[in-house]
């Protein structure tokens, strides 16, 4: 399995545990963390031979290029925090991503222990607890290695990790780095010895890398580089209320099958806006973000 990549090199974890640098046959690299490859030796290092089919894939595609974050994943944890304040923008982006490849998510806000700017960005996560998303509050902080024991802080998270390979996604300051600490207390030596291993100094800051969270291997976190802006320019405009749980509940009552919900007579999206005792299941941010997007993903160059 392929647990951490910089350019065209990649770090190959083979089922018993050892790891080695492997080199892509021809000029370009196709693998992901999180694929499984098959390889061949070649002196101290390898060659990736092939890549096995992918379960699903992440990533996000801007109008100049395509950016994948890992293959083969079980759940994606989105790691946003009360301060600074989070895009719901963003948020919705990523998680029409995941809708798109049929992974799971779990939406976990930080800073907790900051209650008035915690409870107004808990009210607006209100929707995406309606639409079925596992929530949950958080209060990370970075803390010595003496301190680490006895925390109880993730008891409620590590639960829904075990077992599984989750990626962590998130903007910078939501706390991602510690939360990758605090699961994995190693990580940073691990990183420092992928970097050595690839040559590629302070530049790991920008890759992917996967880390087992317990020494049976059965629990794998993978932190990934933060981000900016989140392109979906291979979603189909006509596919994306289909990726909006909360858009979609209500398409389905349109009376035109190719309806974008933006304008047209008898649209089952629109009539739930509108409704006049306000118990709408669609909130005005979410229809503006679908409406933004549709617009985007109609005009976007090919």
């Amino acid at each position: 399995m392929v647990v951490a990549g910089h350019g065209r090199h990649v770090w190959v974890e083979t089922n018993d545990g050892k790891r080695l640098i492997c080199h892509p046959r021809g000029k370009k690299s196709q693998t992901v963390v999180g694929d499984r490859v098959l390889w061949q030796a070649t002196e101290d290092e390898g060659t990736v031979e092939k890549v096995e089919p992918r379960r699903n894939l992440f990533y996000r595609q801007d109008e100049i290029r395509t950016k994948a974050f890992a293959a083969n994943l079980d759940q994606i944890l989105i790691l946003i925090a009360a301060e600074p304040e989070f895009s719901e923008t963003q948020l919705s982006r990523a998680l029409i991503a995941a809708e798109a490849e049929q992974i799971k998510v779990i939406i976990a806000l930080n800073k907790s222990d900051l209650k008035a700017p915690f409870d107004l960005a808990w009210d607006r996560l209100g929707p995406y607890r309606d639409m079925g998303y596992t929530m949950l509050p958080l209060a990370l902080k970075p803390r010595t290695n003496s301190e680490l024991s006895g925390s109880n802080e993730l008891t409620t998270l590590m639960p829904l990790l075990n077992g599984r390979t989750t990626l962590v996604l998130g903007p910078s300051g939501a706390g991602k780095s510690t939360l990758i600490n605090r699961l994995v207390p190693e990580a940073r030596v691990l990183t420092n010895e992928i970097s050595t291993a690839l040559n590629t100094g302070k530049h790991t800051t920008t890759s992917t890398n996967l880390y087992w969270s317990d020494t049976a291997r059965t629990t794998a976190v993978i932190d990934s580089p933060g981000f900016q802006e989140f392109g979906l320019n291979h979603i189909d405009a006509m596919h994306l209320a289909g990726l909006m749980p909360d858009i979609k509940v209500h398409a389905s009552e349109c009376k035109f099958y190719n309806c974008t919900h933006l304008h047209e007579p008898g649209c089952g999206v629109i009539s739930e806006l509108k409704k006049a005792d306000g118990t709408s299941g669609i909130s005005a941010r979410r229809y503006k973000i679908y409406s933004d997007l549709f617009t985007e993903l109609t005009q976007k160059r090919y």
